[in-house]
C-alpha cells in the first residue's frame, strides 16, 4: 500500500473522490480528512478549553497557544511564531515582497487580507455592521472602534494621569503632554507640534487655505470651527447663556468675557498706571492715553 501511494506522487494520480465536491485525492487518508469538513465532524478536542477541530495537524497548532510554543523563528529578527504561515508572512516585511496588487489601481500589499480590505475601497463593500446604529465599516477593528462610543469602554489609559480613552491613537497623542513630544514640523517655520492636524491647520498659514466656507455669504475659514462660530450670525443661533443674567452669546469666548462682569475678574493690567480690565480690547483703548495715539481719522480734515 505504501509503495502504491508513493507511485501516485510521482503520477499524480488521485483515484480518491469526494462524492460531495468532486475533489480528488492521492491517500483514502486525505479524502477521509476532507470530508469532515462536509460532515461537521470535529474529533480532536483540546484538553485545556474543549475546543474540537477537523483536523489533528489544527488541534496541534491551536496547543500551541496554552503551551507558549512558538517553533518558527525569523532568521533576521528572532522573532517567533505558533504557525509556519505566520512566519512565512512576517518575513515578507524583510525581503520587501509584496505579491498580492490591486488590479484596480496596481497597489501592491503584502498580505492578502491588506489586498481584501483595500479592494472594500473601490467596490464600497462594508460587510461589518454596527448593531447599535447600522453604521457600516470596511475593517472589523475600525467595527470594533466604532463600537466602543456606544459601550462606554475605554481601554487605553495613561500611565501617568490615569485619563482613558476609546482609541489607542488618543492615548498616544495625549502622552505626548507629559513626553513634551512635538514630532510633527512646519517646513515653512520649523513651529513644531504634537498633533499632525494641529500642524496641517497651521500650514494653512502659510498658504492662505481656507477650506471651510459658508453657505450663506461665501466667506471662507481656516478652521471648521471658525466657519461654525460664523454661522450663528446667520442663523441667529445664540447657545452660550451666562448663569447669572441669562445673557446669550454667540461664541463660548464672549460668554467668558461677559462673565467678569460679575465676579469681577480683570486680567488685563496697564504697565503704565497699573489700572485694570476686564477685556484685553478696553486695556487697548486705555493705552491710548499714554502713548498719545488717535486710532480714528477723520477722511475729509485728516483730523485724529
Amino acid at each position: 500500500m505504501a509503495a502504491k501511494a508513493t507511485l501516485r506522487i510521482h503520477t499524480g494520480m488521485k483515484p480518491f473522490i469526494c462524492s460531495e465536491c468532486n475533489k480528488s485525492f492521492s491517500q483514502k487518508e486525505y479524502l477521509t480528512n476532507h470530508q469532515r469538513i462536509h460532515t461537521g465532524v470535529k474529533l480532536f478536542i483540546c484538553t485545556e478549553c474543549n475546543k474540537s477541530f477537523t483536523h489533528k495537524t489544527s488541534l496541534t497548532k491551536h496547543w500551541r497557544i496554552h503551551t507558549g510554543v512558538k517553533p518558527f523563528i525569523c532568521t533576521e529578527c528572532n522573532k517567533s511564531f505558533i504557525r509556519k504561515a505566520n512566519l512565512t508572512e512576517h518575513q515578507k516585511i524583510h525581503t520587501g515582497m509584496k505579491p498580492f496588487i490591486c488590479t484596480e489601481c496596481n497597489k501592491s500589499f503584502t498580505h492578502k487580507i491588506s489586498l481584501t480590505q483595500h479592494q472594500r475601497i473601490h467596490t464600497g463593500v462594508k460587510p461589518f455592521i454596527c448593531i447599535e446604529c447600522n453604521k457600516s465599516f470596511i475593517r472589523k477593528a475600525n467595527l470594533t472602534e466604532h463600537q466602543r462610543i456606544h459601550t462606554g469602554m475605554k481601554p487605553f489609559i495613561c500611565t501617568e494621569c490615569n485619563k482613558s480613552f476609546t482609541h489607542k491613537i488618543s492615548l498616544t497623542q495625549h502622552q505626548r503632554i507629559h513626553t513634551g513630544v512635538k514630532p510633527f514640523i512646519c517646513i515653512e517655520c520649523n513651529r513644531r507640534f504634537s498633533q499632525k492636524v494641529h500642524l496641517t491647520k497651521h500650514q494653512r498659514i502659510h498658504t492662505g487655505m481656507k477650506p471651510f466656507i459658508c453657505t450663506e455669504c461665501n466667506k471662507s475659514f481656516r478652521e471648521k470651527g471658525n466657519l461654525t462660530q460664523h454661522q450663528r450670525i446667520h442663523t441667529g443661533m445664540k447657545q452660550f447663556i451666562c448663569s447669572e443674567c441669562n445673557k446669550s452669546f454667540s461664541q463660548k469666548g464672549n460668554l467668558t468675557r461677559h462673565q467678569r462682569i460679575h465676579i469681577g475678574i480683570k486680567p488685563f493690567i496697564c504697565t503704565e498706571c497699573n489700572r485694570r480690565f476686564s477685556q484685553k480690547a478696553h486695556l487697548t483703548e486705555h493705552q491710548r492715553i499714554h502713548t498719545g495715539m488717535k486710532a480714528f481719522i477723520c477722511t475729509e480734515c485728516n483730523k485724529s
